[in-house]
């Protein structure tokens, strides 16, 4: 199931509008080919239900919901700006607007990911503490910065932004290049501790030159990515106590000190790490303060349950917001890296989504918003799947079922909802239904359903 969309053709949704009372709307996605399928009815008074019956307690109110997005890599920029003007349109309206699935969440990497076609960092001058050469890149210029106005354009939801480093200029780590794993030299409070600090504030001082604010920064993607990286993956290692001291003594007060209201966001990484992560840092009352919450990344989810990790946590840290950061399908896989049409990878977003927002998470982010058939650009060759196949030889791009999948929470789930309360009848072990009950802003409730 995929719409093979161009730069004349591409499925639309229509905006929202609320049921009269008394009825209600769905829409439905099936491997067989349904995408977001609309349809109306109205609810029986009848309480006689002889199948499974989900009761909703709205007097049960558990987290607020930030929302649901992608990432915006060089990659992802590239394949969307390797279309003729008028398909870009289509694929960005397709993700941001009334007519699409209206994302208002964007990750973008400072400077390079692995999904970059070169590694690059803001400040390749050695020993330049003070960071006066510090530059954005052509990346950012011509590629990031437009598709971010475009995309801003668009929605009519206010869009929220986050940035992650992958790794610091070649001079502030310890293996001396910007590929490949490295600590930060020395350690917290020293010079080049607090020159990183810096550097994420010139990044948003640079951004905010060209109209664009940031509502959150994370302290470092995948700290500990050594556990599952190619060896010349771009990053800077912590361990948690490191983070801690970092957030306490330098990026911290860093943020603090700007004008820039950006929130800070630890951990970055698998769910593995917690409450553990959690406990190291936010249990130094300094660090907690700075900290508004933690990033989780999927790739590892099927090794700890989320009851022992992500709900442990909220109940430690009930202050601190949860949001998964990143995922994909498609990494680190004997099959084909992309696999147009696969049902079961959009099946395994929702039930992913499903999983953590009944545990306490507040948003989830999908990796690259679109890449090639290879699942690239890559420069160290991870290629991996994303919920839009760019095919630029042909002008068209490809929107599979992790797309849909995405749609039945982006769309109908905006930020500043409520989980709610939602019973089963019974356990119907046959039926293998997931679900999940919000309550919209507008008072509004959203049920859904995913049957596996």
């Amino acid at each position: 199931m995929v719409c093979v969309c161009n730069a004349t053709y591409c499925d639309t949704l229509d905006p929202v509008v609320l049921p009269a009372l008394g009825t209600y709307v769905k829409y439905e996605s099936s491997k067989a080919g349904k995408r977001l399928e609309r349809s109306e009815g109205s609810f029986q008074r009848s309480l006689h239900a002889p199948g499974l019956l989900l009761t909703l307690n709205v007097s049960t109110m558990y987290q607020h919901v930030k929302g649901f997005g992608g990432s915006l890599s060089d990659a992802a920029a590239l394949n969307i700006l390797g279309l003729s003007r008028p398909a870009q349109d289509n694929l960005l309206r397709s993700y941001f607007s009334e007519s699409g699935i209206e994302y208002n969440l964007i990750r973008l990497p400072m400077a390079c990911s692995d999904f970059s076609v070169r590694p690059y960092s803001y400040d390749d001058v050695p020993h330049d503490y003070e960071l006066k050469h510090f530059r954005l890149a052509e990346e950012d210029l011509k590629m990031k910065i437009p598709l971010l106005h475009r995309a801003s354009a668009m929605s009519r939801r206010p869009l929220s932004l986050y940035a992650s480093p992958w790794t610091s200029p070649a001079w502030m780590k310890s293996n001396g290049d910007v590929r490949g794993k490295g600590m930060l030299k020395g350690q917290a409070g020293d010079k080049y501790h607090k020159t990183w600090a810096n550097y994420f504030i010139k990044f948003l001082d640079e951004y905010a030159k060209h109209n664009v604010t940031f509502w959150a920064v994370t302290a470092q993607n995948e700290p500990l990515a050594a556990l599952l990286t190619p060896p010349q993956f771009p990053t800077i290692a912590f361990t948690a106590a490191q983070q801690r001291d970092f957030v306490v003594h330098d990026l911290g007060p860093a943020l603090a000190r700007s004008p820039h209201h950006t929130r800070l966001i630890i951990l970055d990484d698998q769910r593995i790490h917690l409450p553990h992560w959690a406990k190291v840092v936010l249990g130094n009352a300094t660090a907690a303060h700075y900290v508004a919450g933690m990033g989780v990344h999927w790739y590892l989810d099927g090794i700890i349950p989320a009851s022992c990790s992500l709900e442990a946590t909220h109940k430690l840290f009930p202050d601190h917001f949860l949001l998964y950061t990143e995922a994909c399908s498609g990494f680190i896989t004997l099959r084909f890296s992309v696999s147009l049409g696969c049902w079961e990878r959009g099946d395994h977003y929702s039930h992913s989504i499903l999983t953590v927002l009944n545990h306490f998470v507040a948003g989830w982010t999908d990796w690259n918003l679109a890449l090639d058939l290879e699942g690239g650009p890559n420069w160290v060759k991870n290629y991996v799947d994303s919920p839009v196949i760019v095919d630029s030889s042909k002008d068209v791009f490809y929107k599979q079922p992790m797309f849909y999948h995405m749609g039945h929470f982006s769309k109908f789930i905006p930020e500043g909802s409520r989980r709610v309360g939602l019973h089963s009848s019974h356990r119907c072990l046959i039926c293998q239904l997931e679900h999940v009950a919000i309550v919209r802003p507008d008072g509004a409730l959203v049920l859904v359903v995913l049957n596996r």
